[in-house]
């Protein structure tokens, strides 16, 4: 799992950062808000975990934006706000939950396991791709007029990639990092979604010359 920290705050983020790393999960933090919305852009994250009042970008005008891309990554905001309109406003946004600073850390880690657990169990995990073409991210199952389609692994853990990132532009150095975890020849990523593509009954999966692969929908 991974996850994107938005905290402004030095010392706070580095000890998000470090306890999150021990409960193994991987983390990348920002302290600029435009900075984090474009590495959610070239990064599959899981969760968002997001301070309010960041520089060049709030936490509420990124995740607004985020959700106007139709990105649904679930998201945290971490503020020490009070005013219950502050609330509605983060709320109207479109993230999950909220956590008041200041907090313990063994507070957040409930919080994230049950933001990642309602992501997991509501239809967000069913995601259609086409006419009668559907893909469950919870079971890895492709199916097609109710029929299974069989993925080899590293096909699925690609799929998901691109659908994760759905309506954004998917790069060898992202499938690197979240398929294979190192370096890779750019010919064997092509190779396989050649493959991948093959196996799908439409062509949802668009290249991008230059730039990587997307799924628009």
């Amino acid at each position: 799992m991974k996850i994107l920290l938005l905290e402004d705050e030095y010392s706070l983020r580095i000890s998000i950062e470090e306890f999150l790393t021990d409960l193994g999960y991987k983390v990348d933090g920002f302290m600029d808000g435009l900075e984090a919305y474009d590495a959610v852009y070239d990064t599959s994250y899981d969760l968002l975990l997001l301070d309010v009042n960041v520089p060049s970008l709030t936490g509420f005008e990124l995740l607004k934006k985020l959700r106007a891309d139709d990105i649904s990554i679930p998201a945290i905001f971490l503020t020490s706000m009070t005013d219950v309109n502050d609330l509605k406003e983060g709320y109207k946004r479109g993230c999950c939950d909220y956590i008041r600073k200041p907090f313990d850390l063994m507070e957040l880690e409930l919080r994230i396991d049950q933001a990642l657990a309602t992501y997991l169990k509501n239809d967000s995990h069913v995601v259609t791709l086409g006419e009668e073409l559907i893909y469950d991210l919870k079971r890895s199952q492709l199916k097609h007029n109710d029929k299974e389609i069989v993925l080899r692994k590293t096909e699925k853990d690609m799929l998901e990639v691109l659908i994760k990132n759905k309506n954004a532009i998917v790069s060898t150095e992202m499938f690197q990092d979240e398929v294979w975890g190192d370096y890779v020849e750019p010919a064997t990523i092509r190779v396989q979604l050649n493959n991948l593509k093959k196996k799908l009954p439409a062509d949802i999966i668009q290249n991008r010359r230059g730039l990587g692969y997307i799924i628009e929908r």
